[in-house]
């Protein structure tokens, strides 16, 4: 066993040594004179350089453009069989460069993001491509942000109001053509009501001190106060308007408020019934339901109002009446709408009492023009969301039934619907 062990490795270990320095040398120099060719897809383009007031169409603000190429490189197969995308990039420069030019694709374009890869030796041979730059106006615009209705729930126990403010703008800089465009076409925001947790607004809820709670509000975080532009940039846009801090989604508690007055009822002729019909001669039968008193038709049973805030049903509690449409062809039920009186000092009044409330923080500091605005949209869409029930899950739904010259209202309930 020893003489075999010598003899592999100690007689004649010069020669040995020698031809296993030779083949790893040869090994070597055949492994880098190997060459391959392969497709490199998915390539980032950079352009650099770019003249002063100018900018090239896609272009983000890294420099990168929003689109990318795929490469038919020729190199060294060790080299290729490693690189991808990830490794590479394309760059351009536009010093000096004007409007539209074509600029080709060779291996002075190539750069390595890692600094150990040498592309100017490893890569032989890139499959001619061309590409169009084109240089425009760099611009700098105010862009319109709406504020659409939200998607998504409002959580459990609580009913979404509204949003305010409306519209916001972004400033935004760009190719010319492409910002213009998203000026006059402006941009849209969708707020997901299901990211807004209940034990959020139960805690806005607890920590309100106003003297009229009306509503919670939920301030819009900052995080989602972004646009997503991918032609202008590679990340989502932060909305740069000064009023963006008041952004916010109002909710108020799902909750029934019951009504302490009665609700009176009102017969309305469209002019153009007048011919057909005489309203002197039509009067409204009252009933177990309907109830006349000193000459006035009314609800006297308890009704529930919701979709408002108990503030705004205590202001409009005396001012509100059921109209019935009166149309003397119409066979089914005739139509009902609520009617608020004087709805402009209604508006007033409520404006002043929340107004008065001191404590406010949450709009004391908007201008007074921004934060009356606000308030009075709020009204409005009280106005707007008002449902009456009969009871705390049964809505009030009439039925006018007109006979004659008399009419007589009953619950739809009551008509097997």
């Amino acid at each position: 066993m020893r003489t075999l062990l010598k003899s592999l490795f100690i007689n004649n270990w010069p020669r040995k040594c020698l031809s296993i320095i030779l083949a790893i040398a040869v090994w070597f120099l055949v492994n880098k004179s190997l060459t391959i060719t392969k497709t490199i897809s998915n390539i980032p383009v950079k352009i650099e350089n770019i003249p002063p007031g100018k900018t090239v169409d896609g272009v983000q603000s890294n420099g990168l453009l929003n689109r990318r190429v795929s490469l038919i490189l020729t190199g060294n197969k060790k080299l290729l069989e490693d690189l991808n995308a990830n490794d590479l990039q394309v760059v351009f420069d536009a010093q000096g460069q004007e409007g539209e030019w074509i600029a080709t694709i060779g291996k002075k374009n190539l750069r390595a993001d890692n600094p150990d890869l040498n592309l100017s030796q490893g890569i032989s041979r890139v499959g001619q491509q061309n590409f169009i730059i084109k240089i425009t106006k760099l611009v700098t615009e105010k862009v319109p942000i709406i504020i659409t209705q939200p998607i998504g729930e409002a959580p459990r126990g609580y009913q979404f109001l509204d949003i305010w403010p409306y519209q916001l703008f972004i400033t935004v800089s760009g190719p010319e053509e492409q910002v213009k465009h998203f000026k006059n076409r402006g941009l849209k925001l969708t707020f997901n009501l299901n990211d807004v947790s209940r034990t959020q607004l139960d805690e806005l809820s607890a920590n309100n001190t106003k003297k009229h709670s009306d509503v919670v509000s939920f301030f819009v975080p900052n995080s989602w106060k972004q646009i997503s532009l991918p032609l202008l940039s590679s990340t989502p846009i932060e909305i740069n308007d000064p009023d963006a801090k008041y952004l916010r989604i109002d909710f108020i508690r799902y909750e029934m408020l019951k009504m302490d007055t009665p609700l009176p009822i009102c017969l309305y002729f469209p002019p153009s019934t007048i011919g057909a019909i005489a309203p002197s001669k039509v009067s409204l039968t009252p009933n177990s339901l309907v109830e006349n008193r000193s000459g006035v038709n009314m609800i006297t049973e308890p009704l529930y109002a919701k979709g408002v805030s108990a503030l705004f049903l205590d202001v409009v509690k005396n001012m509100v009446e059921i109209s019935v449409l009166v149309r003397p062809e119409e066979d089914a039920c005739l139509q009902t709408s609520i009617q608020f009186i004087n709805a402009k000092d209604l508006e007033d009044r409520y404006i002043r009492y929340l107004k008065s409330d001191v404590s406010d923080d949450e709009v004391r500091d908007l201008q007074p023009q921004l934060r009356e605005a606000y308030l009075r949209n709020r009204f409005r869409n009280y106005m707007y969301r008002f449902q009456l029930y009969r009871s705390t899950s049964e809505p009030l739904e009439l039925c006018p039934k007109l006979q004659g010259n008399t009419i007589t209202i009953t619950e739809l309930k009551d008509h097997g619907s």
